[in-house]
């Protein structure tokens, strides 16, 4: 790989969800052109980030707080299709309106440190040379999966709530789905309708969070998320801070006893869970919705971790080299925070580019 000859660009974006085009937009905004002053390399094998992967009873009427790319609304959606569709139909639109030529499905393995104070950044489709780099590669690649004393004798089926395949599988089945977060109560209360038997089990009660989620609200959320990261801690998601929504659809399944939770078991056997006071429950599935890490692995190369696990950050650019911006990390892992994350993490690094020009 080290002998390709690089393609040299100013900026490459990873990723091409609602961070990674919002950054690919300000950066056509500023005047770049694709392909010659940046590229856009993207894994998933066509547009919507990782709303293409989401399981098809998730309708676009059920999803909370999608917010709309920047300079271009999502408008007379069908809440009845799958958020999928919907939402993969309108990020395709958009790179075809904004002339955002996103190369897919490219796989980036690593980015080193090249020559000249340049980025190598090593791919599928061969290696791209920049001065700077957005990152904006999520989690959907990196679904975590804990482990427990006595799960690899579990005889029943064990599968993440990203390969969750919509609640048909599960009909007349018993069915336990770990974790509290919003993937976890979505299938939890489809699973429910069809299942013989649902049991919920979470580390903590959940916290449900009622009333308007006004500014100040998420300004209170951002600033504890950010936190963590100006300290170089793995980020938590913005929803264990938020809490969970307190829908309609979440009060009739809290009356119909769906959402009683039990806390985690202390390991698993071969036909169920158990917990050392002599609880047990049987099931013929475990659903582990128990969220996802960053998909940063390939950055590896340049050292950016801190001893705590995770990149330390100001706004969007990693402290430990101000090429790189990750958008969509930590406080910016929502709609409406990628798409001031990309405006910002761009501002950023037009100063660098015009702070040290391209040799000739």
């Amino acid at each position: 790989m080290n002998n390709v000859e690089a393609r040299d660009v100013d900026v490459v974006v990873i990723g091409a969800g609602q961070a990674g085009l919002s950054g690919a937009y300000h950066l056509r905004r500023t005047g770049l052109v694709p392909d010659r002053d940046f590229v856009v390399l993207d894994r998933s094998p066509r547009p919507g980030g990782a709303w293409q992967f989401r399981w098809p009873s998730l309708t676009y009427g059920k999803v909370h707080g999608m917010h709309a790319l920047p300079g271009m609304e999502l408008t007379g959606a069908d809440g009845s299709r799958p958020s999928s569709e919907v939402i993969g139909g309108y990020f395709s639109a958009y790179e075809e309106r904004f002339g955002l030529r996103v190369h897919r499905p490219v796989d980036v393995t690593a980015v080193r440190e090249g020559d000249g104070g340049r980025l190598l950044v090593e791919s599928s489709e061969g290696i791209w040379s920049a001065r700077g780099l957005i990152n904006a590669t999520g989690t959907w690649d990196r679904p975590f999966w804990p482990r427990y004393t006595g799960q690899e004798t579990f005889r029943g089926r064990q599968l993440h709530a990203a390969d969750y395949p919509g609640p048909g599988a599960f009909t007349g089945q018993r069915v336990i789905v770990v974790g509290g977060g919003a993937s976890g109560t979505q299938q939890l209360m489809e699973i429910a309708e069809v299942a013989a038997e649902t049991t919920w089990v979470t580390r903590r009660p959940p916290v449900w969070f009622e009333g308007p989620f006004d500014e100040n609200v998420g300004r209170a959320v951002v600033a504890k998320v950010e936190e963590r990261v100006r300290r170089g801690l793995p980020p938590e998601s913005v929803v264990s801070v938020t809490g969970l929504p307190l829908t309609d659809e979440i009060r009739r399944a809290r009356e119909r006893g769906v959402l009683d939770r039990l806390p985690v078991f202390d390991r698993i056997t071969p036909t169920g869970v158990a917990w050392d006071d002599g609880r047990r429950v049987d099931a013929d599935v475990i659903l582990w919705a128990t969220g996802f890490r960053a998909a940063i692995d390939h950055l590896a190369p340049l050292r950016l971790r801190e001893p705590g696990g995770g990149i330390r950050m100001d706004g969007t650019r990693a402290v430990r080299d101000d090429r790189i911006h990750l958008v969509g990390y930590g406080p910016s892992a929502s709609t409406i925070g990628a798409n001031r994350a990309g405006r910002a993490a761009v501002r950023e690094l037009r100063r660098l580019l015009e702070r040290e020009p391209a040799p000739v």
